[in-house]
């Protein structure tokens, strides 16, 4: 039986009162003022996908390029037992580049029409109550979340954001435990609470989604989590992380990062997704294995992953305004750059290397380069029952500022070359991403006067 919203809640504040609790954070409040923040974020996205062939998709080449801005202002508590603030958000983009016959929602960086033109400019108001008493907080409105299970994107030209509850406690030393109930998603191109952004997709909106879950601390290097969500007419999903890191000395260490999801799908989502070809629940298991060695500034990583279970080419799904409805981001698992390597009972394994430029003398430079094969991918939807391979080079390199009037403005440039057979996905393509990024802190720059 689903637990109800209550049960969720219940079952939170049991676990986040417990006899033995530590430090409090709330008897350390400075005040509603004094610990506040006010921060402000610019971000420009070049987006553009360069497809081999049109057939899939309709178009041979996707593209779009904006200005984001976005200021985040978040209170400290008021002092007492019981410490109260709020949280409020400003979000505001312009279209530069990519209007009809290259703007396509499927990209969430500028909202677009039933008639296929891009918005010139639109913009998204929140904010959030909360209340705090000892290490617990609980939070309600519009913010951003990012769990396992649900994971509002923050990849594109704005952010994602979800409505609803969410409580964060800290009673027990070393373990965060999470219980949220949320009813509302916007997508990272939406003007409204409750709209994903999709003008024409197969679901859109959110009618309820429960979660409860934490992380446990056990030593310096070595964690583990749990998590379980229900997201009401289309799955339940559970997630679990353990991550151990093996220090060999000051210059070397190994680390282990194993995760996991088991979802069942409901039988109205998969109904609703395979056109009414199957009406009943259907259920997918996903793992996947990394293994990361680091010596100094070079760090070499081998990742396996395999989705066991789904339909019609659907193995683990997730999305905004597409999929699943639990946030662009919530995929945990080694494997997913442009692809996901997610299809039903796709095997995938990944190779890749990454640089830390402080380790040879330039901080603030990093570099990734991964290169990921998959194979035995059930593509019937697709293909008529073939088993698809997919493959994808991915580099990034990015640098930030580190002092000067350009102190923290960074520059990122990320690439994907992707090719798959039996045209599973929507086809060849070559990705091309640049990100330019300039957060300010307004409350610094306020105190300083």
């Amino acid at each position: 039986m689903q637990p109800s919203k209550k049960g969720v809640l219940l079952v939170a504040a049991c676990l986040a009162f417990p006899p033995f609790s530590f430090a409090s954070e709330q008897s350390e409040s400075k005040g509603f003022i004094e610990d506040s923040k006010w921060n402000a974020h610019v971000r420009s996205l070049y987006f553009s996908r360069d497809f081999k062939s049109s057939h899939y998709t309709g178009q041979s080449k996707r593209m779009a390029w904006g200005l984001g801005l976005s200021t985040i202002f978040e209170s400290g508590f008021t002092e007492g037992t019981v410490g109260f603030g709020f949280d409020a958000w400003g979000l505001q983009g312009i279209r530069l580049d990519g209007g009809r016959g290259h703007a396509n929602a499927a990209m969430d960086v500028t909202p677009v029409g039933d008639s296929g033109r891009a918005a010139h400019d639109w913009s998204q108001l929140g904010g959030a109550v909360k209340a705090r008493i000892s290490n617990t907080t609980i939070k309600y409105g519009n913010q951003f979340v990012n769990l396992p299970v649900l994971t509002t994107d923050s990849t594109r030209l704005l952010p994602e954001s979800v409505t609803g509850t969410l409580i964060t406690s800290k009673e027990i030393e070393n373990l965060v435990i999470h219980a949220g109930h949320f009813t509302a998603i916007s997508g990272a191109h939406s003007t409204g609470h409750d709209n994903s952004g999709y003008p024409n997709a197969y679901f859109v909106g959110m009618k309820r989604l429960d979660l409860i879950g934490g992380i446990y601390q056990f030593t310096d290097n070595f964690s583990s989590s749990l998590y379980y969500a229900w997201n009401e007419d289309i799955a339940k999903r559970a997630y679990g992380n353990l991550n151990y890191t093996y220090p060999i000395d000051k210059k070397q260490s190994v680390n282990f990062d194993f995760n996991i999801y088991h979802t069942d799908y409901d039988k109205k989502y998969v109904r609703r997704t395979s056109n009414g070809d199957i009406d009943k629940s259907i259920n997918n298991t996903t793992w996947s294995l990394a293994g990361k060695y680091t010596y100094d500034a070079h760090s070499f990583i081998l990742a396996y992953q395999q989705s066991q279970g789904g339909w019609y080419g659907h193995g683990f799904d997730y999305g905004s305004g597409y999929g699943t409805n639990d946030g662009g981001s919530t995929i945990w698992l080694a494997n997913s750059y442009e692809s996901d390597f997610n299809a039903k009972d796709e095997k995938s394994l990944q190779v890749s290397y990454e640089l830390n430029g402080a380790g040879i003398g330039v901080p603030g430079l990093a570099f990734k380069s991964a290169y990921v094969y998959g194979w035995d991918a059930d593509t019937a939807g697709y293909s008529g029952g073939k088993k698809g391979k997919e493959r994808e080079l991915f580099n990034q390199v990015s640098y930030t500022f580190q002092e000067g009037p350009t102190k923290d403005l960074s520059l990122r440039l990320r690439t994907s070359f992707y090719r798959a057979t039996n045209k599973f996905s929507y086809g060849d393509n070559n990705e091309v991403r640049v990100y330019v990024d300039y957060p300010l802190d307004l409350m610094a720059l306020i105190r300083k006067q």
